[in-house]
């Protein structure tokens, strides 16, 4: 198993904040998640993200799962 650093997911928090014209505090403010974890997954550096995180984000944000975040690199075709 690689190392936690090689992965290739990669969040777009900073691209989806500044389309809602929304800062990092308001976002800690409305989704009830401190700004530091907030950091943390927006400089790519969480190591997991709880579902429950994940919907508060997606619901205030108004976005998909797949438009916070990515998977960097060679594209995979489901056969």
């Amino acid at each position: 198993m690689p190392p936690l650093e090689d992965h290739r997911i990669r969040c777009h928090l900073d691209e989806l904040l500044e389309q809602c014209s929304m800062s990092l505090v308001e976002l800690s403010d409305r989704v009830g998640i401190s700004v530091a974890n907030l950091s943390i997954l927006k400089n790519n550096r969480a190591k997991a993200v709880r579902f429950s995180t994940l919907t508060a984000l997606c619901e205030v944000l108004g976005c998909a799962p797949g438009d916070l975040f990515s998977l960097e690199g060679e594209a995979h075709v489901k056969g």
